[in-house]
């Protein structure tokens, strides 16, 4: 039974002594311990942490979106936006709570693409949560849907409300989820990592959006994040969380200028910032042995261009477009640009998994163009590869250790895994990883573990070559910090040359001796992180540039008046 409460103030949410508990297996697991958080109307209020801080459970519960399985004790109270009602979300009943969402407080999830029914055009999808709300017509609903679509950008909104979410790019499908959110005109909307999945520039896009939606609609914003740039760029207020408690809280240009809590400096220390690399690359270039520039290069690249077949009478698509570059003996090559500019497909080109359509491109001595499998084979064992998701790219029947001794059985350096366990043993120990660790199967790692495990089986054939495609972009920036600082520690202890793929320009500067930027298949400017990062000359650089958040408020605030400039050119 649900229980009005009248509340001080002009709080949209308060959160009163919030303790959340999960009955599981092994026992009672604690998410959450004793949280008190309030956010005021209009105020964006970033709740930050690492994974399994409970900042996800906390937001989830101002809607009631917890599993059967919790427990929950302490209060939520959610006011109507006119301030005509409050309810503790907590004593809720199942009816309660569909009164309440999406009118009263509403969410954006963080995969557009698992929000969204792929069977139905989004204008029905938007309209849906009028209709269980309302007494609209038809015509109504669609008119508001309309309208909503329009608020948030999406161009030709009366045509393509009966377009179908694969029609519509990743940014816009989160416009569209935002949309669906906004339609009720609900007080606060919990964005729970809105914009991780996004390349920069559509990432800046979606923050200007949300932004909006506090200034034209009013609404609060409850945003769960571990970008500190997001959070500086947006946020109002932050509350940090570890371990199922809250640790600190303090206004956005507070926290990020004094922080009182260890663990909050440690959280804005992790964060890879533009121009630190400069003294790595420096560093790394003066342990080479002289005259390393003028050597064979391990990839080079002339006039490369990879073209998809169109099917069903649909065009070729060309994914690559005539690019030159070369990768040196023991160097880094940063590969950066937006979802479709085609740096996953070059990667994949050097692989051996995408056939080169036509120029020349040379690996470890290999002209790729027309070459055939029994001819690549020998080379492949000296290429590694480090994907973006490790939790997908592991057999899950596999132990970690079976998986990192793959590559040796399979290229016969050893009969099976027992017998390959000490290299296995060496390489974990390597990457920072217990020996034990190997017992292990891959879903009782956590995501920074996974990928060290990832960065073992990648380094298991010694490789001359290391392909890495966003290997860090689903991580916490405290565990992507000790991911990328072991990267460059087995770059510089084993002398692989590597192509990092990122569209984070920060960790690419970390890493990278040399930066390539592509733009729709095309390469439009390439050079040392100094020149690139720091005296952009092609627009598009100084695009990405611009819409980089950076963990600073002042700095940040300066930047997206860049970025509105640039956006608008």
């Amino acid at each position: 039974m649900s229980r009005s409460v009248s509340v001080s103030g002009e709080s949209v949410v308060d959160i009163q002594d919030l303790s959340v508990s999960f009955a599981t297996d092994a026992g009672t697991v604690a998410a959450v311990e004793d949280v008190s958080l309030s956010v005021a109307a209009g105020e964006v209020l970033a709740i930050v942490g690492e994974s399994g801080s409970g900042k996800t459970v906390t937001a989830r519960s101002i809607l009631g979106l917890l599993p059967e399985t919790a427990t929950t004790r302490g209060a939520v109270l959610l006011t109507r936006k006119d301030g005509s009602a409050a309810h503790d979300v907590v004593t809720l009943s199942r009816a309660g709570l569909g009164e309440v969402r999406g009118r009263d407080a509403a969410m954006v999830f963080q995969e557009p693409s698992t929000v969204l029914n792929p069977v139905y055009p989004v204008g029905w999808q938007i309209a849906e949560g009028l209709r269980a709300h309302g007494r609209l017509s038809r015509k109504e609903a669609r008119a508001r849907a309309v309208d909503v679509l329009r608020r948030v950008g999406i161009p030709e909104p009366e045509k393509r409300v009966d377009h179908y979410p694969h029609q519509f790019s990743g940014g816009q499908k989160q416009r569209i989820v935002i949309a669906q959110a906004l339609v009720l005109d609900p007080g606060v909307i919990i964005a729970d990592e809105p914009t991780t999945a996004l390349d920069v520039t559509v990432q800046a896009e979606i923050l200007d959006l949300l932004r909006r939606c506090r200034d034209e609609f009013g609404a609060a914003i409850v945003l769960i994040t571990h970008n500190m740039g997001v959070v500086a760029d947006l946020a109002d207020r932050v509350a940090v969380m570890y371990q199922g408690r809250l640790v600190e809280q303090a206004d956005v240009r507070t926290l990020f200028s004094d922080p009182r809590e260890d663990y909050t400096r440690q959280l804005l220390g992790s964060v890879p910032r533009l121009g630190t690399g400069r003294v790595r690359t420096a560093e790394r270039a003066a342990a080479r042995p002289a005259g390393w520039e003028t050597g064979t290069p391990v990839v080079e690249a002339r006039d490369l261009r990879i073209v998809y077949p169109g099917r069903l009478r649909q065009p070729d698509f060309v994914a690559v477009d005539g690019v030159d570059f070369a990768i040196r003996p023991g160097e880094v090559l940063g590969l950066v640009g937006e979802s479709g500019s085609g740096k996953t497909t070059i990667g994949r080109a050097i692989a051996g998994l995408t056939k080169v359509t036509g120029g020349s491109l040379s690996v470890l001595g290999t002209e790729m163009n027309g070459v055939r499998e029994k001819r690549f084979r020998p080379v492949r064992e000296r290429i590694g590869f480090v994907f973006q998701d490790p939790a997908s790219s592991f057999n899950p029947l596999l132990t970690i250790a079976e998986a990192v001794a793959e590559p040796l059985v399979v290229h016969r350096r050893a009969g099976d895994a027992h017998e390959a366990r000490g290299r296995v043993d060496e390489l974990l120990e390597a990457v920072q990883l217990p020996r034990a660790f190997g017992d292990r199967f891959p879903h009782e790692l956590s995501g920074g573990q996974r990928q060290r495990a990832s960065l073992a089986r990648a380094l298991a054939l010694g490789p001359e070559l290391l392909i890495a495609d966003e290997p860090t972009s689903a991580l916490d920036v405290s565990v992507q910090a000790r991911v990328l600082e072991l990267f460059d520690e087995l770059q510089r202890e084993f002398g692989f040359a590597a192509l990092f793929i990122s569209h984070d320009l920060a960790v690419v500067d970390l890493l990278a001796d040399r930066i390539a930027v592509l733009y729709r298949g095309r390469l439009v400017e390439e050079g040392t992180g100094e020149q690139v990062l720091g005296a952009p000359q092609h627009p598009y650089t100084q695009r990405l540039l611009a819409s980089l958040p950076v963990p600073d408020p002042d700095e940040q605030a300066a930047r997206r008046a860049t970025w509105e400039q640039v956006a608008k050119a």
